[in-house]
């Protein structure tokens, strides 16, 4: 098996007990889908065991370049435009906004994501290139899970893959020496245009004693050649601070 180019699948669809990591890795990374241009309504549905909030939310996204978020409740309410340099945000309940950089995302998210991270885990991709970094293996009945071997990495990550079609079905990161996690999960892709890209997305966090949920399902996906983001602060809204070291 170590000798192989590819991994086999198995009539059961069971992950192969002995593989080289290295093919496997290398399986993982044709999976990925190559997009340029990424344009979704999305139903999203927020829940932190108190209340259960739906939004709409229009979602654009231009490989490398931008992601844009318009969320709306039958008016427009907030926008968010993320470039590899700059956030931006601005709600119109309090009228307040933030201009700075991805301090106030990963606040949200209790993460320390990159905007290529950002554009990853919104594609279905995991964020670590696993043919770049040392992995070990972590066994599993059901899924290959991978864990790269980085020292001193503050997350954790874990990535589960699908041993047919090599796609991602949950990236998961652990906070070390804490009970802090964030879990991503991909539990419905959807097959348009030739190309691989996620149906429902569950995203939750953790921190050891909160827990919150968005659930997001996309909806009139399509991969246009030209993508627009319209974004503009209101005059007089009042900007977030964060206290972030």
């Amino acid at each position: 098996m170590t000798s192989c180019k590819s991994v086999r699948i198995l009539p059961n669809k069971a992950p192969v007990k002995r593989v080289d990591l290295k093919v496997l890795t290398n399986e993982i990374a044709k999976a990925e889908e190559n997009i340029t241009t990424f344009r979704a309504r999305i139903k999203a549905v927020y829940n932190d065991q108190k209340r259960k909030q739906q939004v709409n939310v229009n979602f654009r996204l231009e490989n490398n370049k931008t992601f844009w978020m318009s969320a709306n409740m039958l008016i427009p309410i907030a926008k968010l435009l993320v470039t590899p340099e700059e956030v931006q945000f601005y709600e119109k309940f309090q009228k307040t906004y933030y201009k700075g950089d991805l301090a106030f995302i990963n606040e949200q998210l209790g993460a320390n994501f990159t905007f290529k991270d950002l554009q990853n885990i919104f594609l279905g991709n995991p964020i670590t290139d696993l043919r770049k970094v040392k992995v070990e293996r972590i066994s599993h009945p059901r899924y290959y899970v991978l864990s790269p071997k980085v020292k001193g990495q503050r997350f954790r990550p874990t990535y589960f893959f699908d041993p047919v079609n090599f796609r991602l079905v949950e990236q998961r990161f652990l906070v070390a020496g804490t009970a802090q996690s964030l879990s991503i999960k991909y539990t419905h892709n959807q097959q348009l245009a030739g190309k691989t890209v996620p149906k429902n997305i569950e995203i939750s966090t953790f921190d050891g004693s909160n827990f919150l949920q968005l659930s997001l399902e996309y909806l009139r996906v399509d991969f246009p050649k030209n993508l627009t983001t319209p974004f503009s602060i209101p005059a007089g809204y009042k900007k977030i601070e964060l206290n972030v070291p």
